[in-house]
């Protein structure tokens, strides 16, 4: 069994709960994993990889993200969700805080920006996360991450909440984003609410819950809700290996575009193909690279 399945998360599990499950239901023996985590409180779409998608896993984190959030404001708190303890509260001014001034505040996180990571959050400091740094008490330093948002569109405003979604890139810490906008706002704020409506190819309209998963699997169909690899990477550009060039790729060697291939058009340095053999089946994946005035493809993943 190899592909993805495009799991609804739902709130209160964490995204390991999932993998979890999900391998206690399937009891395959194949390699089970995340293609990016989901605070425990949030829902939406978790891309769950199985078998030799897991090789494949990194790329799907890549992809954009599509988000939507509520931002609550006035009242900040310890993990910049609905989840921890106040900090703060702040009367919120409605002179200053209509919808034209919000777009505007919204429109300065638009682009490259910084992010400090929350100190609830996964990331590993000396080998420990840092939520359980917080958990005990703990307060530390943590560096500024860059990361990409592509757009912000408020969907409505009402008094004290915000909801709006947002295009991102991976490693962008939507509570923080909603924390930095309450406090650019002067009266601070907190996410109240968040669901992942996209990750590449993977949305809410094709996903499936859990108990849909179990009643396929039950019923003998979970063949049925697998997207294959190269499915979930149709974004990538596509090269088609030749009889004599297939062993040659799959051994290591760099292989030189044909003048007849239609892939030439795909020829940026460092650019990432899905690679096909012969007989037009999915092997992996290979980067682009120069050499002099030629080019050629490097194996980067192989799936089997």
């Amino acid at each position: 069994m190899n592909g993805f399945f495009n799991v609804l998360k739902p709130p209160g599990m964490t995204s390991f709960d999932v993998v979890a499950y999900l391998k206690k239901l399937l009891n395959t023996g194949e390699k089970i994993g995340h293609a990016g985590t989901l605070d425990p409180g949030a829902a939406g779409v978790l891309p769950i990889c199985i078998g030799n998608a897991t090789k494949v896993v990194n790329y799907i984190m890549d992809m954009k993200k599509i988000y939507r959030a509520e931002l609550t404001l006035g009242v900040s708190t310890d993990t910049q969700d609905s989840f921890g303890n106040v900090v703060e509260k702040r009367d919120i001014d409605y002179d200053d805080i209509s919808i034209e001034n919000i777009r505007k505040v919204m429109d300065n996180f638009i682009g490259e920006i910084e992010q400090i990571p929350p100190m609830y959050s996964a990331i590993r400091i000396d080998g420990k996360r840092l939520y359980e740094l917080a958990r005990e008490g703990k307060l530390i330093e943590r560096k500024p991450r860059k990361v990409y948002i592509y757009s912000i569109d408020i969907v409505c405003f009402n008094k004290d909440k915000i909801l709006f979604d947002v295009v991102c890139s991976k490693g962008t810490y939507v509570r923080t984003l909603c924390s930095d906008i309450g406090d650019a706002l002067g009266c601070g704020g907190h996410m109240s609410f968040l669901i992942r409506k996209k990750t590449g190819i993977f949305e809410l309209d094709n996903s499936y819950t859990l108990e849909q998963i179990a009643g396929a699997a039950k019923n003998g169909k979970i063949k049925e809700l697998i997207i294959p690899v190269e499915e979930a990477l149709k974004d990538y550009g596509s090269f088609y290996l030749s009889n004599k060039n297939e062993r040659k790729f799959k051994n290591g060697n760099y292989i030189e575009y044909e003048i007849s291939d239609k892939s030439k058009e795909h020829n940026e340095e460092g650019k990432i193909l899905k690679v096909f053999d012969n007989n037009k089946q999915f092997i992996g994946l290979g980067e682009i690279i120069h050499k002099g005035d030629k080019s050629f493809i490097k194996p980067k993943k192989l799936l089997n």
